[in-house]
């Protein structure tokens, strides 16, 4: 089988930069558009209720990918690092402690997720409709924590070596199964819901499954065998260190999404869905800087390894400018079709025009204060400053975004408008935070 690893060490950096985002890009864009498929069929087989009950699910579901997410940003950090470095034992060993790592780490997750979410969905005034299609949902949801841990895992180390195109295959595969499952459990088998959370799960554990049969038949890179699962504690320090402020950077981020989503659902219904929809299409928006987050982050941690400072700085300008640039488009598409977008959602002219307007504040100029934000956060992480990205998240999620939310949307009586302001302008502190750690050059220090 042919092999995808590239040398980030080497070449153009703003050329090598594109060519690893882009499979990164359309893999993130399949991600999101299996779970999107959820929605689309949900909302046109059960619903305004299946549709609510799925998006505040979502978030629940997006805390859980959020935490496997961060703790396996350490293994593509510390295998960049290795492999920059050029150390083929360190790299070995830590594929082994992070697959350990990752496979205890999923067990408390999981029962995490099928004793609170019930309390949760009551906590944020989910109306009571629909209520139990959520919980049912997030019950099989929960069950599947596991192959999203795992699967987040050897994606992870793929990128660590420079390999950004096996992921994507990877994901297509369960794209393809999600959708069809979809039309099948929801649409002819009108199972609802739950229906659509077995197609989610069964899609990443047919992802896990692929992924874990290309690495047997490569022999599981560097002399890799099953006697390698041991727990390096030099190896736990190293993903930990970038792994913990990681998955608490993403539980912060997802909690305060959480929050912001409780406010919404006190407008009802339409309101909820809408926010829902709106929600997802941002996530689109947001694909691109998030791919070139990944890129940079294994980029800046492999020439970094190198010690290659001058090439370590150049990623994050190429990075930046790759980001705006791509998100922008983005944002540009949604303004001229958010009502033909939304409307692939829900028919509901309330739904349709709600979604609208959240668009039309949310995924506009903050976009691109978002874009420069994670594209100097994912910097950071690959720098080994994985706490400023931490610090960001804090600033952005808790004390910007859900006080002006707060204050915007019911102290100052902007209702639903006021939460799609409040979220809006959260993310332009720290987007001058980050590119502020790039330009003081504390990271060069830590080569």
């Amino acid at each position: 089988m042919k092999e995808f690893a590239q040398n980030l060490t080497v070449g153009k950096v703003s050329k090598q930069l594109f060519r690893f985002t882009v499979p990164l890009f359309f893999a993130n864009l399949l991600q999101a558009f299996y779970n999107i498929t959820d929605m689309i069929v949900v909302g046109r087989f059960v619903g305004s209720t299946g549709l609510a009950a799925v998006s505040n699910a979502s978030v629940l579901c997006f805390i859980i990918a959020g935490i496997g997410q961060g703790i396996t940003i350490g293994g593509t950090v510390l295998v960049a690092r290795t492999r920059g470095a050029g150390d083929r034992r360190g790299e070995r060993e830590t594929i082994g402690t992070l697959f350990t790592l990752t496979a205890l780490a999923a067990l408390p997750v999981t029962v995490a997720g099928l004793m609170l979410s019930r309390q949760i969905f009551v906590w944020l005034e989910l109306p009571d409709e629909a209520l139990p299609e959520a919980v049912a949902y997030m019950d099989i949801l929960s069950g599947g924590t596991i192959a999203i841990f795992g699967y987040n895992a050897v994606c992870a180390l793929l990128r660590g070596r420079g390999d950004s195109r096996r992921p994507l295959q990877f994901v297509a595969v369960a794209a393809v199964v999600n959708v069809v499952l979809d039309l099948l459990l929801v649409g002819w088998l009108q199972l609802g819901t739950s229906g659509a959370a077995w197609a989610t799960v069964t899609a990443q554990g047919v992802a896990l499954s692929v992924a874990l049969g290309h690495l047997k038949q490569r022999e599981f890179f560097c002399g890799f065998r099953l006697r390698s699962l041991v727990m390096r504690p030099d190896k736990v320090a190293g993903i930990l260190q970038t792994g913990i402020p990681s998955a608490l950077q993403m539980l912060v981020v997802n909690l305060a999404f959480l929050l912001v989503t409780g406010m919404f659902n006190r407008y009802g219904v339409a309101v909820a869905a809408a926010a829902g929809i709106g929600l997802k299409i941002s996530t689109l928006a947001g694909m691109p800087c998030w791919a070139v987050g990944q890129a940079v982050t294994a980029m800046a941690a492999q020439n970094l390894g190198a010690n290659q400072i001058a090439r370590t700085a150049e990623t994050a300008l190429a990075g930046i400018r790759l980001s705006l640039l791509s998100t922008g488009t983005a944002v540009v598409l949604i303004q001229l079709f958010a009502a033909q977008v939304i409307g692939c959602f829900n028919s509901d002219p309330e739904v349709i025009r709600t979604g609208v307007v959240y668009l039309r504040i949310f995924c506009s100029f903050s976009g691109l204060a978002y874009a420069v934000m994670y594209t100097c956060d994912a910097f950071a992480t690959g720098t080994g400053a994985a706490s400023l990205a931490l610090f960001n998240a804090l600033l952005e999620a808790v004390l910007l975004r859900l006080l002006l939310c707060w204050l915007f949307g019911m102290v100052w009586g902007g209702g639903f408008v006021g939460v799609c302001w409040g979220m809006a302008l959260s993310t332009l502190p720290p987007a001058l935070i980050g590119l502020g750690y790039y330009r003081r050059g504390s990271w060069r220090r830590l080569s």
